[in-house]
């Protein structure tokens, strides 16, 4: 519990009861639930599994992805029990020292169409999963006595074109306040000029009087730096009404520090509401003093300085972790992605979980915060269309109220593929989505992602918005710059290329809807959808095009469910299109963008050098690099020096691997005769000298495992977790490149393993287990610690004819 004067947090973690499935008077307080199991909240009840093609089994044609007939499709949601209905049921005491004040249940997302009860009696209901949202449960409350929460759930079928997840997944608390407070989500903190002198800070503070009397107050702001240290005090009186009420503040900062990609500097306004002589309520907000630009000319500028959006789509869950919420997993996707150069996520395609804006805000990360993936047309026959004309409004206000003072979101999104596109009064819906985000929010222009584009353009819905996100529109943005010369665009979803890590499949082409009988996609990253492109070709447009903002690829990093080309076939669970696997593990293409998006050296050559079988034959190797040149050689044998085309017909040094333009300009190839042995790369700067070197060597026989932590410390709260990097290497600690053993587990001390997990997107392993499958070389183990136990946690890892590997974490 935490406490700020009079305002006591209060988490709901630990002690929750939960039932799968539905049970007459769940809300009950008579009710015994002594035979629920108990949980820790966050939680999703559908990631254990089992995986089954039955759980989401549809007969369906999916119109975005061009298909023209009905037909069986797997694995779209993950194959994973999400379906049905469950309930949670928890006690807690309210002490006589809450006597008179007000209390909020809060919940950050529940999944889905939850109806909350306390003490056996209905207090409300939100039907849309991905929406945080608070109810005032003062008046159900029994002072003094225990009191029961029980929430129940339905995730209907046919509601999510992919892992939605399942349960109370984000956090629960309780917040405890005076009846004179700062409203939930009730401030609102912009900083409308700012100089290297100054910055004016302009607070909006909604005070809830339930006092049922009105009464004089005083707003008391002090704004702390991210040093601790006090930078400017605020004070206004308020003549606060019964109900609602809304008070400005007004001032400035000296010599401000402003919140960047390299510097995000944060600061906090503690707002202090005194009444009747006396402090009732302290709220804290944390803001940045940042300005942003649009412009056709200039692009998005942060604090002055053009940015381009190096960005990534995201889906919300956590691979192995499923969907409940967890910082520091949350955490490790974007230290991933920044060491690639991402410098911005769009939440597709719904409101984000505030830890990933926390961490956004944090770390130094743009965002494009997304409301809805269908208004009033559905693309699932129980999808957010059933519920849009009585719940939009209410759900997009909230999203922004709850997410406006995050200094990383730079444009709010009202949709994405929305096939309303397709019809005039689209245009209207456009219009009264973005009137609601300028009115909660002035500072920040709307946007959307449209697939369709002429039918966005001729229906209205492109002009409706203030700027326009293009999906898969790289071919055609010149003419679209052309024919709009006013509007500001950017490629809102691009590429969707598919690969399987370590998969390399011959021969080498550039294509699309491949379908590889071993059900995976070849790792060459030469290989999309029909509507999508290898990297190549939209990092090109980009390059051509500086008039556009910039760039979100889909995706990231792999998510569950959606698992095209292989989304008739079972078992694909999960998706290809990741430039990071769902355990982690970059492909080989992060290196392709790493080597256009920063300004390091960059060098990576691929595939791995295990082709037993293949003796004499001609092996594509390519690397990335952000050299233009480089040499490889074969034990020592020099095959060739290439260069990066300049253009289509540059035949200086290069040469195309059967891929031709674009590929040339960003990668370089060789056809090599396979043996044995030792591929080294070697990159040459302007100058002509060597820069850079990088070897692939043949591995041995699999003769051990290796443990590679990616922190040795981490907090004993129970949520912690340390991310376990499980290598197969010969004697030598090469990793073996094909090596499947089977792994077991073992955790002594304060800690437990969370999940389990290989990249594999057809493994139908759970990941709630103590063995997991390697694959091609790599396996994930996943430690957490036990909540307030402290010491050392021994991970062992053991394989049949492979060395045993321990390795140690302390919680603390």
């Amino acid at each position: 519990m935490s406490q700020s004067g009079l305002r006591q947090t209060v988490p709901l973690k630990t002690g929750w009861r939960f039932l799968r499935g539905d049970v007459a008077d769940g809300m009950a307080p008579s009710l015994d639930d002594s035979g629920w199991r108990e949980v820790r909240v966050p939680h999703d009840w559908a990631i254990e599994g089992p995986f089954d093609r039955a759980h989401d089994l549809q007969e369906t044609q999916i119109w975005a992805d061009g298909e023209t007939q009905v037909r069986e499709h797997t694995g779209r949601t993950g194959g994973l029990p999400h379906v049905g209905k469950a309930w949670y049921r928890r006690r807690f005491t309210v002490p006589e020292a809450w006597a008179g004040r007000r209390v909020y249940v809060m919940f950050d997302g529940a999944m889905s169409y939850s109806k909350v009860y306390v003490n056996g009696e209905y207090v409300g209901e939100r039907p849309y999963g991905y929406i945080s949202f608070y109810f005032d449960i003062t008046d159900y409350l029994r002072v003094g006595e225990e009191n029961l929460l029980a929430v129940s759930l339905d995730n209907p079928p046919y509601a999510s074109r992919w892992y939605p997840g399942a349960g109370l997944y984000r956090e629960v608390q309780l917040s405890v306040v005076h009846p004179v407070h700062v409203a939930p989500w009730g401030t609102y903190v912009t900083t409308p000029e700012i100089t290297d002198e100054r910055a004016k800070v302009s607070i909006r503070v909604e005070l809830e009087n339930a006092s049922g009397i009105e009464q004089d107050a005083e707003l008391r702001v002090r704004i702390v730096s991210q040093e601790g240290e006090a930078v400017a005090q605020l004070e206004t009186p308020a003549l606060v009404q019964t109900g609602l009420s809304t008070h400005r503040l007004e001032g400035e900062i000296a010599r401000p520090k402003l919140w960047s990609l390299d510097s995000p500097h944060l600061y906090t306004a503690e707002i202090e509401v005194v009444a009747a002589g006396q402090s009732a309520d302290l709220y804290t907000t944390r803001f940045g003093v940042r300005s942003i630009e649009f412009s056709r000319k200039d692009g998005f500028r942060l604090n002055g300085a053009r940015v381009e959006f190096k960005g990534v789509c995201m889906h919300h869950d956590l691979g192995a972790l499923g969907a409940a919420v967890n910082r520091r997993a949350i955490e490790r996707q974007l230290e991933i992605l920044r060491g690639m150069g991402c410098n911005a996520i769009r939440t597709s395609h719904n409101p984000p979980a505030k830890e990933l804006l926390e961490l956004c805000d944090e770390m130094g990360f743009l965002v494009i915060d997304e409301a809805f993936d269908e208004w009033r047309i559905g693309k699932v026959g129980n999808g957010y269309h059933k519920v849009f004309d009585e719940w939009a409004e209410r759900d997009l206000r909230d999203m922004i109220r709850r997410d406006r003072n995050h200094p990383c979101i730079v444009m709010w999104s009202i949709g994405n593929e929305i096939p309303d596109q397709g019809h005039p009064e689209g245009a209207e819906t456009a219009r009264f989505l973005t009137r609601i985000c300028h009115e909660e929010d002035p500072t920040r222009p709307v946007t959307a992602g449209f697939n369709q584009a002429d039918d966005a353009i001729k229906n209205g819905l492109a002009g409706a918005v203030d700027i326009v996100g293009w999906n898969y529109e790289h071919h055609r943005y010149e003419a679209r710059l052309n024919n709009h010369p006013d509007w500001i665009m950017y490629g809102s979803e691009t590429e969707s290329c598919v690969s399987s890590r370590g998969e390399y499949y011959l021969p080498v082409k550039d294509a699309r809807d491949v379908q590889w009988p071993s059900l995976h996609s070849s790792a060459y990253d030469v290989e999309a959808p029909p509507w999508g492109c290898p990297p190549e070709y939209e990092l090109l447009q980009q390059e051509l095009h500086p008039e556009l903002l910039g760039q979100f690829t889909w995706t990231g990093f792999d998510y569950l469910g959606e698992p095209t080309p292989h989304k008739f076939a079972w078992p694909s669970r999960s998706s290809y299109f990741g430039i990071v696997d769902l355990a982690g593990f970059p492909k080989d293409r992060y290196y392709l963008y790493k080597s256009v998006w920063t300004d390091e050296p960059v060098l990576h050559l691929f595939p791995h050098w295990n082709w037993e079988g293949y003796e004499g034959e001609l092996i594509p190797v390519h690397c990335f690099t952000s050299f233009d040149a480089a040499e490889l050689f074969l034990n020592g044998r020099s095959l060739g020096l290439r260069r990066k085309a300049k253009h289509p017909d540059d035949k200086d040094g290069v040469y195309d691997g059967g891929l031709g333009w674009p590929f040339t300009r960003y990668r370089l190839m060789w056809d090599v005769p396979y043996e044995p042995g030792t591929l080294e790369v070697v990159a040459y700067d302007n100058e002509g000298k060597a820069a850079m070197r990088k070897r692939v060597v043949t591995a041995g026989r699999p003769a051990k495992v290796e443990l590679v932590p990616d922190r040795v410390v981490i907090r004993a709260d129970g949520e912690d977790l340390s991310f376990v990097t499980v290598r197969i290497t010969d004697v030598e600690g090469n990793l073996c490149p094909k090596a499947e053993h089977r792994l077991s587990f073992q955790v002594k001390g304060p800690g437990e393993i969370a999940a389990l997990d290989n990249g594999d997107p057809t493994s139908l392993e759970p990941f709630q287990n103590t063995t997991r499958r390697a694959f091609n070389g790599l396996c994930l183990a996943i430690v957490r610690s036990q909540d307030g136990a402290t010491g050392a946690i021994e991970l062992t890892a053991r394989g049949v004819g492979l060395e045993t590997a321990t390795v140690t974490i302390r919680a603390e």
